[in-house]
């Protein structure tokens, strides 16, 4: 009894000291800083894109759209503890059918997006798998893994930054995340909805009917971009079966007819 004693103390000061040897090696000092330059370099990257988009691009600006499409927003955020003020949502004019997620929590909605899904909740599904992105660090895993980071903090800090932020800009609107990445992004997004009383359904027939078509057109980057559409469309539905949930609908039918209509006026 003595000897497994004395054994198991020799065994706890060699884990300990281990420990202690191998957290000495670590230069938490140059990681901290590490994470504060990416972390600054996200905010510059995020704000010079928008800077660019602003220049080639009509923002929708008109009051009435920009507080709709928040409001379809504002339950997601407030149901899964998101603050809204952290996110910068914008509306472009673009009968792409797209929305795409830039650093420092800019969230880009093209119009094109807005009058293609048939229900409002097939929005809230995209809006809620965009912010899924920004919430788990995403979009600069995926710029790092393909433009690099070392680019990355170059460009931010003014070295050939004009050169690559079309290519960013167009990594990020045009290029689907890896399979895990997206996946994520999808069961974050029903989560999200389900916790807001959103039914999640129609994110799923929204996939699966753009999926169906003969030829996606270019103009459907949303989905033509996210590959296995249809299978994306089933393990939602899959994950849903069984479950017992609300179905509460954010606007009125009519609120989201007129939507509809102001969002197509200005296409």
């Amino acid at each position: 009894m003595l000897n497994k004693t004395i054994f198991q103390g020799f065994f706890i000061l060699v884990v300990f000291f281990g420990l202690w040897f191998g957290l000495s090696k670590v230069d938490f000092v140059g990681f901290f800083q590490i994470q504060k330059h990416s972390d600054s370099a996200e905010n510059k990257i995020g704000e010079l894109i928008w800077k660019q988009i602003q220049e080639s691009e009509e923002v929708i600006t008109k009051d009435s759209l920009v507080k709709t499409l928040d409001s379809l927003i504002l339950p997601i955020c407030k149901a899964n503890d998101i603050e809204r003020d952290s996110l910068k949502i914008h509306i472009i004019k673009n009968e792409e059918v797209n929305a795409f997620a830039l650093p420092n929590n800019h969230l880009v909605v093209y119009t094109g997006l807005l009058l293609d899904c048939k229900k409002q909740e097939a929005v809230q599904g995209v809006l809620g798998h965009e912010i899924a992105h920004i919430e788990n660090n995403h979009v600069m895993k995926k710029l790092s893994k393909e433009v690099g980071l070392s680019v990355l903090l170059a460009a931010a800090s003014g070295g050939k930054g004009g050169e690559i932020f079309k290519q960013i800009l167009q990594t990020l609107s045009s290029t689907a995340y890896d399979r895990t990445l997206e996946k994520e992004a999808d069961m974050q997004s029903v989560k999200y909805l389900l916790n807001a009383n959103i039914n999640p359904e129609p994110m799923a027939d929204f996939m699966y009917e753009l999926a169906q078509k003969e030829e996606i057109p270019s103009g459907l980057s949303w989905i033509s971009t996210h590959p296995e559409s249809e299978e994306r469309a089933n393990y939602i539905l899959d994950y849903l079966k069984g479950k017992k949930y609300q179905k509460h609908q954010t606007l009125s039918a009519k609120s989201w007819k007129l939507f509809q209509e102001k969002v197509k006026k200005i296409e």
